[in-house]
């Protein structure tokens, strides 16, 4: 890259510039001020989000290509990191009560997730497999240390330790389908990769198969599932909001661009391979979800479960399952962010509580908390008008239009039997006798819960701006 080339060059990469070189200055002034700065470092990091977010916003439309093709700037990783951008805000502004009362208020927190933000934005934008490594491993290194943020509970260093450990296995699966492919197509670049993989070839086949096996890791989904229930409950509250939320997002997100960009010529092998990983998905999270106590552990089977309905999307492989995927990681965003900040707020004088049996009477000790929880609920079940419903509207629409009518009628019917633990809790918070209150919920979590909130009511009145937004960032894919 020529000096002369350079500034425009990096235009594209800006955003992710932004939120690093912002994150090494945060790190110098709590290196400096010690635990004193937290308050400052923490809000710091929300406007740096929010800075990142109006540059990806700002910067100029169309498609934007640098690093020799390696990072790809188009609508589709617009709309992606605007979501992403805007869960790790959340998350660090849920966070600040919690770390605050539990006295571990440290200013290596937001910068971690400004680092795991950068990966994401990095993972979003790949254009090729140097690239998707680069930014995978930047995330996930950043969220095994935040996994085991609270040290002094053997909980949380477990789920780091677990985390890091099954992260390292599925990075190594991921990196070996990489080799593989580039052994049989000769390239690393997701174009390159599409005109050799037209050829055919058992090679290619095998190394797609090891590359989603890793990608399948971090979106939690079946089976590579197995970490999600035990770091969700282990990890301190907040971070289990953080992984549900952002991560999420940057990880389907990789999934759709390999898919559609890198092998769009065996959409049928790999059509195979998602639609068992749905089903599979979709019916643990179902079923395993229905004995659960901790409230913590039922969200990590509902999101293992969710990550299913979503891929149900992407296995039709056109463009309408795309955008289907898109509203509904949308809209899957706002309801796990919303249902967290309840779950941050069930704290009484003696700490926190997690047992779903606490939340009996709520809707007596705190109305508007459990009316706006059970709406959250229901609208992870799927139930009209709620936002949730449209979700899952489109992602079967699309996967019936593709000719999946058994993925499509199974995914309705594990969404009944998911339906029973999410109504489970409604009806603990409305006809069991009341508990002691809650302490009353911070403002944070005030803020959080009323944009989910609304959003989740009020979708089906307006729901234009994110379809439009979604169709957009679909056919920038194809």
């Amino acid at each position: 890259m020529t000096a002369s080339a350079q500034i425009p060059d990096l235009l594209p990469v800006l955003p992710e510039i932004v939120l690093i070189v912002g994150a090494l200055a945060l790190l110098m002034v709590g290196a400096y001020g010690g635990e004193r700065s937290s308050p400052l470092v923490n809000v710091a990091s929300i406007m740096l989000l929010a800075a990142a977010a109006a540059i990806v916003t700002w910067l100029p439309s169309g498609k934007l290509v640098t690093f020799g093709g390696s990072f790809v700037l188009d609508d589709f990783a617009r709309f992606l990191k605007v979501l992403a951008l805007g869960g790790s805000a959340a998350a660090i502004l849920m966070s600040l009560d919690y770390f605050r009362r539990e006295k571990i208020l440290k200013f290596e927190y937001p910068v971690l997730i400004l680092l795991a933000t950068a990966g994401m934005g990095m993972l979003v934008s790949a254009g090729d497999l140097i690239a998707l490594y680069l930014g995978l491993e930047l995330m996930s290194l950043s969220l095994y240390v935040i996994a085991a943020f609270n040290r002094d509970s053997a909980k949380s260093t477990e789920a780091g330790l677990k985390y890091f450990v099954l992260g390292a296995l599925s990075s190594g699966m991921l990196l070996y389908g990489c080799s593989l492919i580039y052994g049989y197509t000769g390239t690393i670049a997701f174009p390159g990769i599409a005109q050799a993989a037209a050829q055919g070839g058992l090679g290619v086949t095998f190394g797609l198969v090891f590359l989603l096996a890793g990608l399948c890791f971090k979106v939690s989904a079946v089976p590579f599932h197995m970490w999600t229930p035990d770091v969700y409950e282990g990890a301190p509250t907040p971070v289990t909001a953080f992984f549900a939320s952002a991560p999420k997002v940057a990880a389907m997100a990789i999934f759709m661009r390999v898919a559609i960009s890198a092998f769009p010529t065996i959409l049928v092998q790999w059509q195979q391979i998602l639609v068992f990983v749905a089903i599979a998905s979709m019916a643990l999270g179902s079923f395993a979800a229905i004995g659960q106590r901790n409230i913590k552990r039922l969200m990590a089977y509902s999101s293992i479960g969710h990550m299913g309905f979503a891929l149900v999307g992407l296995a039709a492989g056109t463009q309408a399952g795309v955008q289907g995927v898109l509203v509904y990681i949308s809209i899957y965003l706002l309801m796990t962010l919303g249902t967290f900040a309840c779950i941050l707020s069930m704290k009484r004088p003696g700490g926190m509580v997690e047992d779903i049996s606490d939340l009996a009477g709520l809707s007596r000790t705190s109305p508007t908390m459990a009316f706006l929880l059970a709406m959250l609920l229901f609208s992870l079940a799927g139930i009209p008008p709620l936002a949730g419903f449209f979700a899952k509207f489109y992602v079967f629409i699309a996967a019936i239009n593709a000719g999946l009518y058994a993925l499509a009628v199974i995914g309705v019917l594990t969404s009944v039997v998911g339906a029973y633990y999410y109504l489970m809790i409604v009806k603990i918070m409305y006809f069991d006798e009341p508990q002691r209150s809650f302490d009353p919920m911070p403002r944070e979590q005030v803020v959080v819960l009323a944009v989910a909130g609304l959003f989740n009511l009020l979708f089906f009145a307006y729901p234009a701006p994110l379809l439009d937004a979604a169709t957009a960032a679909a056919k920038s894919l194809f």
